[in-house]
């Protein structure tokens, strides 16, 4: 645990020396160089205060009703703004103050005290302008936190990293600001300390703080823009995150194998009884007995319910008193393996809902955006489902069932014991008579013939590996994609699997957004083309897809594009390509400026 609180501190600091301050930095210098001599200290303090407040209990109310992550930023944008107005503006201040009187006198002012409480009140806005700078790093540090049941310790101690350093730079520009008091050139330095709130507030408005910061980052060394991004990537740290992760903690197949002689001797007992094949058994599959995994876990620290009552949460423990057999499916709506399971969840829902099965999504999300209560709701919309749809945001359930992999899929029995689970695609006909076996085994007698499904066609087995956009996983490029704003070139023929930017693009660990003349280039091996995409914060995103060098024919191209283009209107995996067969070709899109790409599948 000491470990991990040193490492907190130090990524604390080290986000306080990197472009992530920027949006907050002209702020504080502003408005601690102004007021008491303890205004600096008060600013520091409320700032901290506010940011863990709202980093360890405000992301969770927002994650807890379903909204993205974006909403912070923007509280940050209105929070500035609104106190940079009051402080330019004399007499709006001075509205603003006359119900505040009995806390503080808000604003620099040239009045009598150490300006402790002033300082407190406007760090405590600019805590909410500096939680969303804080970004991966504070998510991982939080993460870790999670899972050692040490969360706000994890939080505190970034925070104190930060708050020291945050300090310091407080201090230096007051005593800069200082001489200029002496000048007698006080309501100058208000007015100034307005302007530059107000200013920062429009800038990050139209993202110029992210041009600005990821402009230094490109010209800056690495040490001097990430000081801790060694220590954040050391084997020492990437061990331990692999050591709370652990080994899935259900799995059939695993149980099955160890189980075996066992099996053979019986067929009742700890691997539970056999199945009536009269009743159960599909043809053409073979159901051994299902081992007993263990008690199913509860669904744990979730948002929105979709497809149930009033939006009312479902909890194992009353399907249970029910008496129903449960599948859990753990997916995200981006994930193309995930997608081509849905057909098979569908027919399973409409065939055995009413003889005792209930399925639940747990919707599990791989990118910030698919938090967003919104954007899931849609998904469920178009895959047309119809049973129960609960976020897992925070990996809350993900974790305490010890799951790793997208899509996954835990048979529940009526008992609340773990019996099968699948990972992956395929095998639908092995889990369909693992749902029939279970559902007999609870009583029900007359199941009728197995279900008939269309779509969720399996993947090519031979297919180029999936690769993400954004810098943290980033395989196969022949120049990887790094943090920060700059061109690429690569004129060079790419070899099989290979990728490759050109132009001006913004990259950072989840995506790549293209800046200027932003194409990207890939030699793929696939008969379906998958990628996720997004789009400018003003309107809708484009890429325009070209194979083998001409612009892509109507015949190979996906279910998404039209006339040779994608329109990007929202954030969401797009189908691309569509060929006879699976084969080699030359793939080259062309991006709008300001869309962004996050990971390519391939099928």
């Amino acid at each position: 645990m000491l470990l991990l609180t040193l490492f907190a501190v130090l990524a604390g600091a080290g986000t306080a020396v990197s472009p992530c301050v920027l949006p907050v930095l002209p702020a504080l210098l502003s408005a601690g160089a102004t007021g008491g001599r303890r205004r600096p200290l008060g600013i520091v303090c409320g700032l901290t205060v506010t940011f863990t407040v709202t980093i360890v209990g405000l992301a969770q109310v927002v994650d807890g009703v379903g909204l993205g992550d974006g909403l912070l930023r923007t509280l940050a944008i209105v929070a500035l703004l609104g106190f940079g107005l009051v402080v330019l503006v004399p007499a709006l201040g001075d509205r603003v103050e006359a119900p505040l009187s009995r806390l503080a006198r808000f604003g620099p002012t040239g009045r009598e005290g150490d300006g402790l409480r002033s300082g407190l009140l406007i760090g405590g806005a600019l805590g909410f302008v500096y939680a969303p700078c804080a970004g991966p790093i504070l998510a991982a540090v939080i993460a870790v936190g999670a899972a050692t049941g040490e969360t706000v310790v994890i939080g505190l101690a970034y925070a104190a990293g930060s708050a020291a350093v945050l300090l310091l730079l407080a201090l230096g520009g007051r005593r800069v600001v200082d001489r200029v008091r002496r000048a007698g050139r006080g309501p100058a330095v208000q007015r100034a300390v307005g302007a530059v709130m107000v200013l920062t507030a429009v800038a990050m408005l139209a993202d110029l703080d992210v041009r600005f910061q990821t402009s230094i980052a490109d010209h800056l060394p690495a040490a001097v823009v990430n000081p801790t991004r060694a220590l954040e990537r050391s084997g020492a740290v990437a061990d331990r995150l692999e050591d709370l992760q652990g080994a899935p903690r259900f799995d059939s197949q695993a149980a099955a194998r160890e189980a075996a002689p066992a099996v053979a001797a019986a067929t009742t007992g700890p691997t539970g009884p056999a199945p009536d094949p009269d009743t159960a058994a599909l043809p053409g599959v073979r159901t051994p007995p299902l081992p007993v995994l263990g008690p199913a876990p509860e669904f744990r620290d979730t948002q929105r319910w979709f497809n149930t009552p009033d939006g009312r949460a479902l909890s194992l423990r009353q399907l249970r008193r029910e008496r129903k057999v449960v599948l859990i499916d753990f997916w995200t709506y981006t994930c193309i393996n995930c997608i081509r399971t849905l057909p098979h969840l569908r027919a399973w829902d409409a065939k055995y809902r009413r003889l005792g099965l209930e399925i639940v999504g747990v919707h599990t999300p791989e990118f910030a955006f698919e938090k967003d209560a919104g954007n899931v709701a849609d998904a469920i919309r178009r895959s047309r489902l119809r049973y129960p749809v609960v976020q897992d945001n925070d990996f809350g359930t993900w974790n305490a069932w010890g799951n790793q992999f997208w899509p996954a899929k835990y048979l529940i029995d009526a008992d609340g014991q773990v019996r099968y689970t699948h990972f992956g695609e395929g095998e639908y006909r092995e889990t369909e008579a693992a749902i029939r076996a279970l559902l007999a085994e609870a009583g029900d007698r007359d199941l009728g013939a197995g279900v008939r499904t269309t779509g969720g066609d399996a993947p090519s087995q031979r297919t180029t590996p999936e690769t993400y956009l954004g810098s943290q996983r980033a395989q196969g490029w022949a120049q990887p994609p790094t943090d920060g704003t700059r061109a690429y070139r690569y004129r060079g023929a790419l070899p099989q699997s290979g990728f490759a930017l050109d132009g001006r693009w913004r990259v950072d660990g989840e995506r790549a957004a293209a800046v200027a003349d932003g194409v990207l280039r890939a030699r793929v091996v696939a008969r379906d083309v998958y990628l996720v995409l997004s789009p400018p914060r003003t309107r809708a995103g484009l890429v325009t897809v070209e194979l083998d060098g001409r612009p892509i024919r109507a015949r190979d191209a996906g279910d998404d594009v039209r006339g040779g283009r994608v329109r990007v209107p929202s954030q969401r995996l797009y189908h691309l390509v569509h060929l006879d067969r699976p084969g080699e070709h030359e793939l080259t899109l062309r991006f709008r400026d300001g869309t962004a790409g996050y990971a390519f599948t391939f099928g």
